[in-house]
């Protein structure tokens, strides 16, 4: 049973999420939410995944949440939630007291924890795979009060299997994580269990292979179309890896001058870093297993994603988010033993809540502000914007009509509104278009992170 001082962490965890929980849904969001909406549970495989870089579980599994609970921003969020959580008590199994408590307020967490996209729950199923992993390879790691699972090595393993699966069905990216928990096997001499897990996946993947193969067709496709949609999928760069240790210190806040902002978030991650590589100092031999195993599981996933970026450019720091667990189970294997009273472990957990507490209570951190934009367009212009991105537009007004901002140079009518939101990523020159056409700009009015522009001839 849960002590009264976990029961209090994990509320107060929970308390801190329904704060701004029914922000604007940015557009990712939109998405998730239009398509549980409109498609059908057969469509969603066959019509959309198709055209999507992602596997259907978590929109399967959306449409299933949305039936019961409805389309609002809080609904369409509250999984996330649970699942944040419900990770944070596998953590806590694995990595004990502090290990959940960085996790639960890790500001990366917590920000993803509110958004309705597969990511948490794709770390809730890694991390309960993690959890029977670790207690097939070192169940002696695993004991006492956090064995919930009295069972043998075999169920263990198929959990663990179903898990897996279930993950890489929901993120395709959950493979890199997966890899290398199977080459432990082989590692540890196993050779049985590497294998039949090895031909397994490979099984899995042979399964899905068909709705792979139409996904890369597409994402090949939508590379050569839109031109500088590489940049946003994350190019293999030393810009882009570095990052991953600094959003996974400091969460999505971003502020000027620069050179605090860069000041601050390098000298905390540091920080972190420090309480991270000091652990090794260790003289229990079982903690010093556990504690290279958790570097091994959170560096030769990174190695992989920035190898296969690139080919297929994938390596941004969110898309990684289900190492932050691995990385609390080391800042927990520190503290772990000692006084309750650590003030290493109370610095690092107080900075966490504070940056997490920075983006929940500040607007300007929240995501992209479409409700305010809809709700504030003008009522009787035609409104153009690139098609692709319509989905929160659509979300936040069924009856509001869009035009393809492409078909700009053929409008006639004298005023217009258009929405330039993601014109720079597909390489469209709207304002010489309009110029062209006998346009003038008349006004810009911004909201948060998205903008509409009225123009006039």
């Amino acid at each position: 049973m849960f002590n009264k001082k976990i029961l209090l962490v994990f509320f107060f965890a929970f308390l801190i999420r329904l704060i701004a929980l029914n922000q604007s849904l940015w557009l990712d969001e939109a998405v998730t939410a239009n398509i549980v909406k409109n498609f059908s549970f057969l469509q969603i495989i066959n019509k959309f995944s198709p055209t999507d870089f992602h596997p259907p579980l978590y929109y399967l599994f959306m449409k299933l949440w949305t039936n019961f609970f409805g389309y609002s921003e809080i609904a369409l969020r509250m999984p996330s939630v649970l699942f944040s959580l419900m990770t944070g008590y596998f953590v806590y199994l694995v990595g004990g007291i502090w290990a959940a408590v960085f996790f639960l307020f890790n500001p990366l967490i917590v920000y993803y924890s509110q958004e309705a996209r597969m990511y948490m729950m794709a770390t809730f199923l890694l991390t309960s795979a993690l959890y029977f992993f670790v207690q097939f390879c070192h169940p002696e790691f695993i004991s006492g009060s956090r064995n919930k699972f009295g069972m043998t090595k075999v169920k263990g393993l198929v959990l663990m299997n179903l898990f897996l699966t279930l993950a890489f069905l929901t993120f395709y990216g959950s493979i890199f994580l997966i890899a290398p928990m199977l080459l432990y096997f082989l590692y540890k001499k196993n050779y049985k269990v590497f294998i039949l897990n090895t031909l397994y996946f490979i099984l899995i993947t042979l399964l899905i292979s068909p709705l792979l193969y139409k996904q890369l067709l597409f994402s090949k496709s939508g590379l050569i179309d839109v031109k500088n949609w590489s940049l946003v999928l994350g190019k293999a760069n030393i810009k882009n890896l570095l990052l991953i240790p600094i959003k996974f210190s400091i969460g999505r806040i971003s502020f000027y001058p620069k050179w605090m902002y860069w000041g601050i978030a390098g000298g905390w991650t540091g920080y972190v870093l420090y309480q991270i590589l000091k652990i090794k100092n260790q003289n229990d031999k079982s903690k010093i297993k556990n504690i290279y195993l958790s570097y091994y599981l959170f560096i030769f996933p990174l190695i992989l994603g920035f190898l296969v970026s690139f080919f297929i450019p994938m390596l941004q720091y969110f898309r990684f988010i289900y190492l932050i667990p691995i990385i609390c189970l080391l800042l927990g294997f520190g503290l772990s033993g000692q006084s309750k009273y650590n003030l290493g472990g109370y610095v690092l957990a107080g900075g966490f809540l504070i940056f997490s507490m920075i983006y929940l209570l500040n607007p300007s951190f929240h995501r992209e502000d479409w409700k305010g934009l809809v709700n504030n367009l003008p009522k009787d212009k035609p409104v153009y914007m690139i098609m692709a991105s319509s989905d929160p537009v659509k979300y936040y007004s069924r009856s509001l009509k869009v035009k393809k901002l492409e078909s700009i140079k053929e409008s006639k009518e004298k005023e217009i509104v258009v929405i330039p939101y993601v014109t720079e990523i597909y390489g469209l020159d709207y304002k010489s278009l309009l110029s062209k056409n006998g346009y003038k700009i008349k006004k810009e009015v911004s909201f948060r992170e998205v903008t509409y522009e009225q123009w006039i001839r």
